[in-house]
């Protein structure tokens, strides 16, 4: 079984491998030795990860590895222990602790009591240090899977304990604190809060049905006493009165919004009713740094119920005052936080927009709230705090966030046509460029000046905007603004790309670019022939970058009939593949390599209409030719290679053969042959892409052919692990005339000339495991097509060449050693025959010879398979420490061990 670096695979208890049980207990004597020394800081991790995993498979820790019990008495007796010990057995005890019978077995030997005292941490001192904290905490939550541990918890009194860790100094500690009360409340919650009848039943019967098995009066009384205790803390520590600091209330806000999102109607009502009080007390105060968590507490409130649940009026009343304070900057963070969530009414999403359109109101002067009441009484204390430049940035930019969204909302929400928003977030660019002045309040107007924040965020927001109702009016005003940011002198590197962004996703939805001026469109050819020899090259390559989108960008400027593409819209086409074609000899390799992405979209049309080779074109595929051979970067070379796949695949197979096809075809056999050979793992797998392609155009409608894509998924990540899959062979039915042999024959011996098969072979002995596992199944799917056929004639054979280094010689070495143990046979059909500076061999002898699904088996087994693995870990920590308790090893050298 797979499983992700750094984690451990799961095996089943009952399982378990014998050598890992043997090496245990030498483990556990290493641990329990203070003065050992481990592998790596993360081993206890790891280990802790198996025993987590075994668990989850079943059975019981305590009966297949008894000697953990042992283990875990003497390093809780022991005070002189590590720290990082002492915590991963405070975790491991409450991991077995989790299977009542373990429970029990703990319990009976007062293993439980002397893990979880505080007292006993306090007196030896260290329960200062915050990894014991955290160990005793997680430990404590691993146990939680049963009411008997639940008894345990509330009896043992560690409800106080663990309210005093949410505001411990270590943000760690009081995050673990946090999320185990969660758990301790939410596991173990009634899971039914109505009756068969559907009235809901009363309070102390609520409690009575906590939906788990063996729940006897204790643990009913116990949990009813532990939510009371949380409630009441969370009252007195959210009262305004008290003195708690922001931080710690921060981290109680925290943990009520955790359970008021998840709890069930009983918990939920009876949280709300103790804290009411409390929370308005603090909606009140008007403390800002709480704004937001306080936004999270009452929202999760607000939509914790189902969709027949109303809101609690007390939190509708919340929800209200906070989308009502007087507060600018409190206002605006509650109205995003509210926008943010799914769940809506007509009556508090109005509000929330007003709020938000406000500073863009003020500044703009847009008419975008027209004659509202409430925003005329907010307006004076909104143009004091904009005149603060911080201020005024950070709300600005909130508000402009949240336009495209408010933008799409009904009429009886928006109080203003939708189209507004787009000319109001204009106005505000043309204010940041310093270009325009603006009937709004100029103080604040000079406070976003210049402000490259703010640039980005209207730029961003422009963009989406593009969808909004009415917006293809503004397409004049749109291109005009951007063209003066990307003309500006002093607009930034990350301005002027999102400036490109925003034209390519203008151009894209607009319905007649012949509503964009010509003056427009030369001015959007000069600042590109500018901009693409910029000094900076992250300008030079977000040009390049423009021009290849806008090329994909379908257009139809007056009927579907009549389409084209955006580059030959806006700008000028003819200019935009010389200027690609320039910057192919870029100083720096992101701009080439953009570069010949951006010729492969401009091209694409005339290779799919198959249109006769240009002079520009030949000249680009051989400065392209160039590039795969010479160019130093990675980056380009890749470039180089997707390219040639996107004009195999972008070809019409329907029109009749041209100088463009021939071109491409003489092509392929030197791409593959380099991009096989590449340093780089990239290039070599877009190379076995290209060769996939050509086995799919030569094998097509083939009888038992089926694409490598159909049988074999490619993992997520190159390096990444794969789940092991089941090869299925392709068997061909009896019956093909020789007619089908003949023309099977034909295709294989023409992949053999274009360099198909050759880099195949290289790819499958390759270092590199994405390219050799791609280059096996490609095999595979070939030898499942080609050889039943070809074994059974002798006309249909196929030769193809070894050479005498490199690949050659691996693949030789494999198939004399599938030879010398029999596997393979040493007679015409199987044996190499001396030609030239190679050996040809028979395509079909090979590929049946190769053990091609003995290595997918290989292949498809990450590294992981043999060192990342329980047994291995155990070694590492022996290992280790056997190299500690050396006396010639000296002070500082490393132990080298196999740790993953």
């Amino acid at each position: 079984m797979m499983c992700p670096k750094g984690s451990l695979p799961h095996t089943d208890v009952s399982t378990m491998d014998r050598e890992c049980v043997s090496l245990l207990p030498r483990v556990c004597e290493v641990l329990a030795d203070s003065g050992m020394s481990l592998p790596d800081d993360t081993s206890l991790e790891k280990l802790l990860d198996w025993f987590t995993g075994l668990t989850a498979a079943g059975g019981s820790l305590l009966e297949a590895c008894p000697c953990l019990l042992d283990f875990i008495s003497a390093v809780a007796s022991d005070t002189a222990s590590d720290p990082g010990v002492l915590a991963f057995t405070l975790k491991l005890t409450g991991l077995m602790a989790a299977n009542e019978d373990g429970f029990r077995t703990l319990q009976e030997r007062s293993v439980l009591d002397l893990v979880f005292s505080l007292q006993h941490w306090q007196e030896a001192g260290l329960w200062e240090d915050p990894s014991l904290r955290i160990g005793w905490i997680q430990g404590l939550k691993n146990s939680l899977q049963h009411p008997e541990a639940l008894s345990f918890f509330v009896q043992s009194d560690f409800i106080e304990p663990l309210l005093k860790l949410q505001t411990d100094s270590s943000l760690f500690v009081a995050s673990a604190a946090n999320q185990m009360l969660a758990h301790a409340l939410l596991f173990f919650q009634p899971v039914s809060s109505a009756g068969c009848n559907g009235v809901e039943k009363k309070e102390e019967d609520k409690s009575a049905d906590l939906g788990h098995p063996a729940v006897t009066l204790d643990t009913i009384t116990g949990y009813t006493a532990a939510v009371r205790a949380v409630s009441e803390y969370l009252k007195e520590s959210l009262d305004p009165k008290e003195n708690t600091r922001p931080h710690q209330r921060l981290q109680i806000l925290k943990l009520l919004a955790l359970l008021l999102a998840q709890a069930g109607p009983p918990l939920r009502d009876r949280l709300l009713q103790t804290v009411g009080d409390s929370l308005d007390g603090l909606v009140t105060a008007g403390c800002s740094q709480l704004t937001l968590p306080l936004m999270d507490v009452v929202l999760a409130a607000y939509s914790s119920g189902t969709d027949e649940h109303i809101p609690d009026r007390r939190v509708a009343r919340l929800l209200s005052s906070m989308l009502t304070t007087s507060e600018p900057s409190e206002l605006i963070c509650a109205a995003a936080a509210f926008l943010r969530r799914g769940r809506r009414d007509a009556v508090h999403t109005a509000r929330a927009v007003t709020a938000l359109l406000l500073p863009l109101h003020i500044i703009t002067g847009q008419t975008l709230l027209g004659t509202n009441a409430t925003a005329d009484e907010r307006r004076g204390a909104m143009v004091e705090q904009l005149k603060s430049k911080t201020s005024c940035i950070a709300m600005i930019c909130v508000c402009l966030t949240n336009t495209p969204q408010m933008a799409l909302m009904p009429p009886d929400v928006l109080p203003c046509p939708p189209h507004l928003i787009v000319t109001a977030v204009l106005s505000l660019l043309r204010i940041c460029s310093g270009v325009s002045s603006s009937a709004g309040c100029r103080e604040a107007c000079r406070n976003i000046i210049s402000s490259g924040k703010v640039q980005k965020c209207a730029l961003e927001a422009l963009t989406a905007l593009s969808c909004s109702s009415g917006a293809q009016e503004k397409i004049c005003d749109v291109f005009a603004v951007l063209i003066q940011y990307l003309d500006n002198p002093d607009s930034d590197p990350t301005v002027l790309h999102k400036s490109y962004q925003a034209l390519v996703k203008w151009t894209s939805v607009c319905a007649d670019l012949s509503l964009i001026t010509d003056q427009l469109r030369q001015d959007l050819v000069d600042v590109v022939k500018k901009r693409v020899c910029d000094m900076r090259w992250e300008v030079r390559d977000s040009t390049v970058e423009f021009l290849g989108h806008l090329a994909d960008v379908p257009v139809f400027p007056k009927s579907a009939a009549e389409v084209c593409d955006a580059s030959e819209a806006s700008p000028d086409g003819c200019c935009t593949t010389p200027l690609l074609r320039e910057a192919l000899r870029d100083s720096e390799s992101y701009v080439r390599a953009s570069a010949i992405s951006a010729l492969a979209r401009t091209l694409a049309g005339s290779w799919q209409q198959g249109a006769a080779l240009s002079q520009d074109e030949a000249e680009i595929v051989s400065r392209l030719l160039d590039i795969l051979s010479q160019d130093t970067e990675g980056f380009s070379r890749r470039a180089v290679v997707r390219y040639f796949i996107a004009w195999f695949s972008s070809r019409s197979s329907r029109s009749p053969p041209s100088s463009s096809t021939s071109l491409l075809m003489q092509c392929v056999r030197a791409v593959l042959s380099q991009g096989s050979a590449d340093l780089d793992w990239e290039v070599k797998v877009h190379a076995l892409e290209l060769a996939e392609l050509l086995l799919d155009e030569a094998f097509s409608g083939q009888r038992g052919y089926r694409k490598g894509s159909d049988t074999h998924q490619a993992p997520p990540h190159p390096y990444g692990v794969v789940c092991d899959q089941a090869h299925t062979l392709h068997t061909h039915a009896g019956g093909h005339t020789e007619g089908v042999e003949s023309d099977l024959a034909r295709a294989l011996n023409e992949l053999v000339e274009q360099g198909v098969i050759s880099a195949l072979l290289c790819g499958l002995v390759d270092c590199d495991r994405p390219v050799g596992l791609k280059a096996c199944r490609l095999l595979i799917s070939l030898r499942e097509t080609v050889c039943p056929l070809s074994l059974r004639t002798t006309d249909a054979r196929v030769t193809c060449e070894l050479p005498d280094l490199g690949w050659g010689l691996e693949i030789r070495k494999i198939l004399g050693m599938k030879k010398s143990d029999g596997v393979g046979e040493a007679e015409d059909r199987g044996a190499p025959k001396e030609a030239g500076d190679g050996v040809t061999v028979g395509v079909c002898e090979v590929l049946t010879s190769l053990g091609l699904d003995e290595r997918l088996d290989v292949l498809t087994q990450s590294s992981d398979h043999v060192h990342n693995s329980p047994l291995s870990l155990l070694q590492d920590i022996l290992t280790a420490s056997a190299a500690h308790a050396r006396p010639d090893t000296q002070p500082g050298q490393e132990v080298i061990v196999d740790c993953y």
